[in-house]
């Protein structure tokens, strides 16, 4: 079986960067194949979610930083200079559309389409025809004309996420995974610099899953048994990879 990488973050950013992210992720399955309506529940996630907090400020502070640091390290001899010069480049090219001053995702709140469905989507059981014959209609539509709705509502959230995935696999690339060993299930790390990731990658033959805590210089892990719903005590090989 593949290995598992299992997520922490460390951090709210990071956290609402990886919210973000799989429910990006989700909608890109419904253009990828026809999942009938269970695009709605990401998209109507992402729209909460904008609505709830604009993300383009810290995404901005987020991008100068990383320029910063990239051009830090342009000259290290060690450094792939044309590497990280595309990767400067890439990043200052998202800053373009986080300043422009209209609202992300503010199109689809001018769907009426759109608004009428979020609005009796939370309803328990409301998914019958007679409930949303809009919803009926649209799923009666080809899968074409669909997969081209659905990427014009993701396509509404570009400025957030396609900035959000970059920084995520800066991020993701910042550590490498090493082999560790959990003695009864356990593993407590520590780190001098600040943390913003922890990832674990595990055989899922040990049939287990681990649950992490900790914040950005301490961290610790717990394996915990799959079948017995407990603490496992047997040694538990697994990759680590503290991302800072």
């Amino acid at each position: 079986m593949t290995d598992l990488i299992y997520e922490q973050p460390l951090n709210e950013k990071v956290r609402s960067y990886l919210r973000l992210e799989n429910l990006a992720q989700q909608l890109q399955n419904n253009v990828t194949q026809d999942q009938q309506h269970q695009c709605f529940f990401p998209l109507f996630s992402l729209v909460e979610l904008t609505e709830r907090c604009d993300y383009r400020t810290e995404l901005l502070k987020d991008i100068d930083r990383q320029v910063q640091q990239l051009r830090s390290i342009c000259y290290l001899q060690q450094a792939d200079s044309e590497q990280v010069n595309q990767l400067i480049q890439q990043l200052n090219s998202l800053k373009t559309p986080l300043q422009k001053p209209e609202r992300i995702g503010y199109k689809l709140k001018q769907d009426k389409f759109i608004t009428a469905l979020r609005q009796r989507f939370n309803m328990t059981g409301a998914y019958c025809n007679f409930d949303l014959p809009q919803l009926h209609f649209w799923l009666g539509k080809d899968w074409p004309q669909r997969k081209k709705d659905i990427q014009y509502w993701l396509e509404q959230f570009k400025p957030i996420l396609a900035p959000i995935t970059l920084l995520l696999n800066i991020y993701r690339n910042t550590a490498e995974f090493t082999h560790i060993s959990a003695q009864a299930g356990f593993y407590q790390g520590d780190s001098p610099q600040p943390l913003s990731l922890i990832r674990v990658k595990i055989d899922p033959s040990y049939n287990c899953y681990p649950t992490i805590s900790g914040h950005k210089n301490r961290y610790a892990i717990h394996f915990v048994d799959f079948s017995l719903h407990r603490h496992t005590h047997e040694t538990i090989e697994f990759s680590l990879a503290t991302c800072g």
